[in-house]
């Protein structure tokens, strides 16, 4: 069914939306008071609610959100006139209605909406919940967080729960005396009440939506404050974790202070807190200065964690603080344009990174990520970045790659194509427009084009509104190229493909090619179907999509593709040839190539010192000798090994104390993958003494990356014994990093009973917010992946129950790495009548993708042997 939503402006004409999902527009709150009782002990809260709103006309009740909670003694006030209010509830809807007992009409004008309500600190990961951790003294403490975004604020207080019901709050909590209390603004007060407990009253917040609330209580510390330009900024965590914070507060100072210089605009909290929660569903939530995270998104110890760890904390420290400003000071007016705060932050982080360590080449590490997007991206499941969200599972579904790393790289796309000056002060003209108030996407469109000069809502558009994307055919001509493009697609669902869509976009091409002995660059907006691009004579090679940040793929003629190839090393940036493997890959994965091209094609670079084009041909190896057939498997491992070995002995087996840091992580991904599908009995060998060293020693006695590399080798090597150390490892880890490499590498074993012990291991022990994920990864085991679906199926209404919703489509996405057809059509058939409501749109992707995979085994797995 089609709604009409409507999302009139605060100051606009009141109207009545006829989606059941939305609340009537004739009442908007101002401001509320809440006042909250957390009982940690009986996993219970209470607590009342003041909300201060304007009536834009005259009404007989007043309906607002509210979802598992006891609301009793509400009332509604209207200058010196109180009168109780009879409560009847929507449940489906999640609304609250409250009528005056005594008949009388609310008129225009201000009113005071007031009830008590009550709850279940619940263990689902979402609205005002339990998380628990163990004390150094071995004791298990609670800690009652929240997590509201995208529509469970109305699960902790009633209230008016859209992101266009922009309010100011002020927040009291009542809690135990020797816990710690955090809010959205900064401790005002804090008195003691006659019962033993406190009363912590925090500062008003800025305006803004009730998504962006948050209330923490529990047996918490935090830093001192960093004072960035006047404001304090500290990591809060559980006892115990302090010598953890230090690289996250540097990460965090630089990040706030680089944000607010960028944006030209302060920030418009008056503190920021991050705080590390123990469990946590998403990675982290940008609360209005009240931040949360998983810990091992903002803990660590740098001497202990590889360089892509530390790299992560990084990107989601600058994620959710570049929301302060993209979100949270202007909103998104309905939870369509999720986009307009996600993809942006998403950018601002890979920007920030990038400024933080320059050398971690940030943008090149984009590239993978972009590359997911473009693996969903190439479905006929496929979505817009934009498109209509009618309820809240609409909303959760929005929460994928195509909305953060699909609309960061158009994101880039477009900076690219107007110049960083050009789109910055776009941003900022946006920002100071808005700020406070909500928006849509030809907002953004329009400040930048006002700042620009340039048409960027026609070429946009079709990025946003659309899905899919290009795929650039260049061939030779005797002046230059000729540029086609269509949709790049795998092929329909089933069993059956789909030939690719014609279709066109505004694509922005840079080109750089050598032209008889000279280097010659251009740049064009390709409209239409093609374009012949004249370069002033003839072409000896070209690198199309020069630079590396356009979001479409490239294919080269075959004789353009060998001349450009073989001189990739030589003649191409390292993000371009990345572009150049990558492209390739998909490729063969959507039949338009075979694999022995892109195995000659990574064979021409065995030379390649690049971390990041290593990765993808790594990765492109091991997916192709995962769907071989035995004797296939067994030529590639020897590739795989042949290539790996002699890399590392270029790059030096052990680390040197002035090396680059990606060298480092390189080394690892090379170790790995010498020692994991190249079976290399030497890599193996010392695998294992780097393992005991750093049981034994301590992590840091050995160099992190290559430490990392060697608990997965270990793992892929390892009998009993090793699999119960891991165990132990895992359950003593004194990092988080440290946990989950330990849990990660329990799915390395080889021997079926270990791999069903790791499954249930993951069921029944591991915290929720991470087992889905790793019974997903389960799922693509290269011998026991038909194994672990089969436990997800048997015990998918337990797992269902026990795991947050948010996580159980991308717990199905483990399928994906499924690649039998009679297995596949179980799986197909499993999902008919198992629906994931707030993911059904992810998971009809994950089983369009396994289809992809069975065809490529069924067309390529016999031959990979004599491909290669």
């Amino acid at each position: 069914m089609t709604f009409l939503l409507s999302s009139p402006s605060a100051d606009g004409p009141a109207m009545t939306s006829v989606n059941p999902y939305r609340l009537p527009r004739d009442v908007r709150p101002v401001r509320y008071d809440l006042v909250i009782e957390p009982d940690l002990d009986s996993a219970r809260f209470v607590g009342e609610v003041a909300i201060a709103a304007t009536l834009r006309g005259p009404v007989d009740s007043v309906t607002l959100n509210t979802a598992e909670l006891e609301c009793s003694d509400a009332t509604l006030r209207q200058g010196d006139t109180t009168v109780g209010a009879e409560i009847s509830f929507d449940a489906e809807n999640e609304r609250m209605t409250l009528r005056p007992l005594d008949g009388v009409q609310l008129e225009p004008g201000d009113v005071r909406i007031a009830c008590r309500f009550a709850g279940e600190l619940n263990d689902k990961l979402r609205g005002f919940y339990r998380s628990t951790f163990v004390n150094d003294a071995g004791e298990t403490r609670t800690i009652a967080t929240t997590q509201f975004e995208s529509t469970n604020a109305r699960r902790a207080f009633p209230c008016f729960d859209e992101p266009d019901f922009k309010a100011v709050f002020g927040v009291t909590m009542i809690v135990p005396s020797d816990l710690m209390a955090i809010s959205c603004g900064e401790l005002v007060s804090s008195e003691p009440t006659a019962d033993g407990r406190r009363r912590d009253t925090f500062a008003d917040t800025m305006l803004m939506s009730t998504y962006l609330m948050a209330f923490i209580v529990g047996d918490l510390e935090a830093t001192d404050p960093v004072d960035v330009g006047g404001v304090p900024l500290r990591i809060v965590h559980v006892r115990g974790k302090s010598s953890l914070t230090g690289f996250g507060l540097e990460a965090a100072a630089f990040a706030l202070a680089w944000l607010v210089d960028y944006y030209g605009i302060d920030y418009p909290g008056t503190k920021v807190d991050l705080i590390a929660v123990p469990d946590f569903a998403f990675g982290a939530m940008e609360n209005m200065g009240a931040i949360t995270f998983r810990e091992t998104l903002l803990l660590a110890d740098p001497a202990k964690a590889t360089t892509a760890e530390l790299l992560r904390i990084v990107d989601v420290i600058a994620h959710e603080l570049a929301h302060m400003w993209f979100g949270n000071l202007v909103t998104m007016d309905w939870w369509n344009g999720i986009w307009l705060k996600e993809a942006f932050a998403t950018f601002m982080q890979v920007t920030t990174t990038d400024a933080f360590r320059p050398e971690w080449q940030r943008w090149d590490e984009f590239s993978i990520e972009r590359g997911a997007a473009f693996d969903v991206d190439a479905l006929s499941t496929t979505r817009p970045i934009e498109y209509e969200v009618v309820s809240p599972e609409d909303a959760e579904g929005m929460y994928d790659v195509l909305t953060y790393e699909k609309g960061a790289a158009v994101v880039r796309m477009l900076e690219q194509y107007l110049g960083a000056a050009r789109f910055a002060a776009g941003v900022r003209h946006y920002l100071n427009r808005h700020s406070y108030a909500n928006v849509t996407t030809t907002d953004l469109w329009d400040a930048l084009e006002e700042s620009s000069g340039e048409p960027v809502r026609a070429v946009m558009d079709g990025w946003i509104f659309r899905g899919g994307y290009p795929i650039l055919a260049v061939e030779v001509h005797s002046a230059g190229l000729e540029i086609s493009q269509h949709r790049f697609m795998y092929g329909g669902s089933g069993g059956d493909g789909a030939a690719a869509e014609a279709s066109t976009w505004s694509v922005p091409v840079i080109v750089r090619a050598r032209v008889d002995g000279k280097i010659v660059e251009r740049r064009l907006l390709l409209e239409g179907p093609s374009v012949r691009l004249d370069m002033g004579g003839s072409v000896e090679w070209a690198v199309v999509n020069a630079g590396g940040h356009g979001y479409y793929r490239v294919r080269y003629s075959g004789e353009l593709l060998a001349r450009t190839a073989r001189q990739a090393l030589e003649v191409m940036a390292p993000i371009e040839r990345y572009g150049l493997v990558d492209d390739t890959y998909a490729a063969v994965v959507a039949g338009h190539a075979p694999a022995s091209e892109f195995v000659q094609l990574v064979t021409d670079l065995a030379s390649e010192t690049d971390l990041h084009v290593w990765q993808r041909i790594v990765w492109g190896l091991k997916g192709l000798h995962a769907i071989a057939e035995p004797h296939g498997r067994e030529t590639l491992a020897v590739l795989i090994r042949d290539l790996a070995t002699t890399a590392l002995g270029v790059l030096g087996f052990e680390p040197r104390s002035d090396e680059p840091d990606l060298d480092r992580e390189l080394r690892g991904v090379l170790f790995e993958a010498a020692g994991g599908r190249g079976r290399d009995e030497l890599v193996r060998t010392r695998a294992r003494d780097l393992f005991d060293a750093a049981a034994q020693d301590g992590a840091a006695s050995v160099e992190p990356n290559l430490a990392a590399a060697a608990v997965q080798v270990a793992a892929a090597a390892g009998d009993e014994t090793d699999y119960e150390r891991m165990v132990d490892l895992y359950r003593g880890a004194d990092t988080p990093q440290s946990e989950l490499r330990y849990l990660q590498a329990l799915l390395l074993f080889d021997r079926r009973d270990l791999f069903e012990r790791t499954l249930e291991l993951f069921a029944t022990e591991v915290r929720t917010q991470n087992a889905p994920y790793l019974l997903s990864a389960a799922m693509t085991h290269l011998d026991w992946g038909p194994v672990a679906w089969e436990f997800v199926r048997d015990q998918w209404d337990d797992l269902t129950e026990r795991f947050p919703q948010n996580s159980i489509a991308r717990m199905a996405g483990g399928v994906r790495g499924l690649s039998t057809r009679s297995l596949a059509t179980e799986v197909e058939a499993f999902f008919a009548d198992h629906e994931v409501p707030q993911g059904a749109l992810t998971v009809a992707q994950h089983l369009e993708k396994m289809w992809v995979n069975v065809r490529l085994r069924e067309r390529e797995g016999a031959r990979l042997g004599r491909a290669t």
